[in-house]
């Protein structure tokens, strides 16, 4: 038995029902997923890191090919000279161990985010003004910034919704 990771397409925007579905027949799969936080607070949490892109590990002499060509809402494996393409065991693991990083870290927006980092203020009443990225603040959707208001010397700590700051750079 020679099991092997492979990445499978899926329709765009049918990630999550792929997912559920190599769950559901238990397959051993890997949907890596980072943290976002959407302006709407109903919107998705989570999206795609690779959108349209999961992996599957099989031994896919075994299973065969045609089980994920005709999954519904596939669109088969990723194949070079129509030879399925394996990813190694290590560059999943890195993976793993990468997006675990970006999503202890905050998410999305705190990806290499440190203390003293130039951000813009994306959204609100201070929107298209640079300050410099103080920390998140522990269990809530918020980080604090320092803003330099007029000519005034002093940096003012400011309150934000994660959700209204971009990096800048």
């Amino acid at each position: 038995m020679s099991l092997q990771w492979y990445v499978l397409r899926s329709k765009p925007k049918k990630e999550d029902v792929v997912y559920q579905q190599l769950r559901a027949q238990e397959f051993e799969s890997y949907f890596p997923r980072i943290r976002v936080h959407p302006k709407n607070p109903r919107a998705r949490k989570y999206k795609p890191y690779f959108p349209g892109y999961m992996f599957v590990r099989i031994d896919l002499e075994d299973v065969g090919m045609s089980v994920f060509k005709w999954m519904p809402h596939t669109l088969g494996f990723v194949t070079f000279d129509d030879q399925p393409a394996a990813v190694q065991e290590h560059m999943i693991r890195d993976m793993q161990g990468r997006i675990q990083e970006i999503n202890d870290a905050g998410g999305e927006v705190f990806d290499g985010l440190k203390a003293g980092d130039a951000i813009r203020i994306e959204h609100g009443p201070f929107s298209g003004y640079e300050a410099v990225f103080d920390t998140r603040l522990p269990g809530t959707e918020r980080v604090r910034v320092l803003l330099q208001l007029l000519n005034d010397k002093r940096m003012i700590p400011m309150e934000l919704r994660t959700s209204q700051i971009r990096k800048m750079g």
